[in-house]
């Protein structure tokens, strides 16, 4: 068997091949499905145990090396007929289709670089989160009844530490509390998760940016003039932000901040309740106890955090009334924001 593989290895190497017809002929001869090198591999069977490894690794060189020849002639025998054809070089171009960034990619770039101008860094983390990061390090104890207001999606951890997918980016800030000695001035920009009803104003999952400044003698007032330097930096000079009164474990005191409602100039539409006013984030002063359960002596330090969906500030920057749009992959939807930031 050996013997004649390495005849025919002679043969493949000697035959000559000058135009289409020979090399057809090359091609049944050899690559056929009656050709030499399907009836060699039948014999293979025949070969006795303890030499079909190497009669089959000959026989595959011998089919590699047919195959080369067939292919390499092939090319050289077909490139005249391509290199006649003609081309008009006064035809106009194609137009070739344009991609984009998706609107919610562009809001948290110009979200990023706006905080980068007075010092913040980005700081990322894992979207799967137990239940320290998640809970109990921003002060939610197991039974504190705050839990309740983020309706979470628990995954089965075969037993074991309870896991959950973040409701908020919070746990990134956790972790850079953890790991870090103040100052610290960050944003945690990620998708979160929660089991909710998807709607024009509401989804199960999304996008947030969380904000953390902490260091000797941060204010309130700090805070609030953060806000709306962010305000007016992304939605133009004559934005205004308002702060409510709230409740979150991890910060006290505690805001919601409204912005002026650019969709209808303030005047009232559909999309702010015809107040004038759309809520983008909640913020408050970091709770001492917060503080202290990442490390951090709360009687030297103090600092105040902020979160905002990117969806919320992507729907009044660019007017958009129904945050479906954004996970729906529609390309009518995706093409307006073509050659954007």
């Amino acid at each position: 068997m050996k013997d004649k593989i390495e005849s025919f290895v002679k043969e493949i190497n000697h035959f000559s091949i000058e135009d289409l017809q020979s090399l057809e002929k090359f091609r049944i001869q050899y690559l056929g499905t009656k050709g030499l090198l399907k009836d060699l591999f039948g014999e293979l069977k025949s070969v006795p145990n303890e030499d079909k490894k190497d009669v089959g690794q000959l026989l595959n060189g011998l089919r590699s090396l047919a195959e080369e020849k067939f292919n390499s002639h092939k090319e050289t025998l077909d490139s005249p007929a391509k290199s006649s054809a003609t081309i008009d070089t006064s035809r106009p171009g194609e137009n070739s289709e344009v991609g984009s960034r998706h609107p919610l990619m562009m809001v948290r770039s110009e979200i990023i670089e706006i905080f980068s101008r007075i010092g913040y860094s980005v700081s990322e983390g894992p979207e799967m989160e137990d239940d320290w990061h998640n809970f109990s390090a921003l002060n939610f104890p197991p039974e504190h009844p705050a839990r309740d207001m983020q309706d979470t999606f628990f995954i089965d951890n075969d037993g074991k530490e309870e896991m959950a997918l973040r409701t908020h980016t919070s746990s990134v800030q956790v972790r850079v509390m953890e790991n870090q000695k103040p100052p610290i001035r960050t944003i945690s920009p990620g998708r979160v998760f929660r089991n909710e009803a998807i709607s024009a104003r509401a989804h199960c999952f999304f996008h947030q940016v969380e904000g953390l400044y902490i260091d000797k003698k941060v204010s309130f007032a700090d805070l609030k003039q953060t806000l709306l330097y962010f305000a007016q930096e992304m939605f133009g000079e004559k934005a205004q932000i308002r702060l409510r009164p709230s409740y979150f474990p991890f910060t006290e005191p505690s805001a919601e901040v409204d912005v002026s409602c650019s969709i209808c100039n303030s005047k009232g539409c559909n999309v702010c309740k015809y107040t004038g006013w759309l809520e983008i984030l909640g913020c408050g002063m970091v709770d001492p106890a917060v503080l202290e359960s990442c490390g951090i002596d709360s009687k030297e330090y103090s600092g105040f955090a902020f979160g905002m969906g990117i969806e919320r500030i992507t729907q009044l920057k660019y007017k958009v009334n129904d945050l479906r749009l954004y996970s729906e992959n529609d390309v009518r939807f995706l093409k307006q924001f073509t050659g954007g930031i």
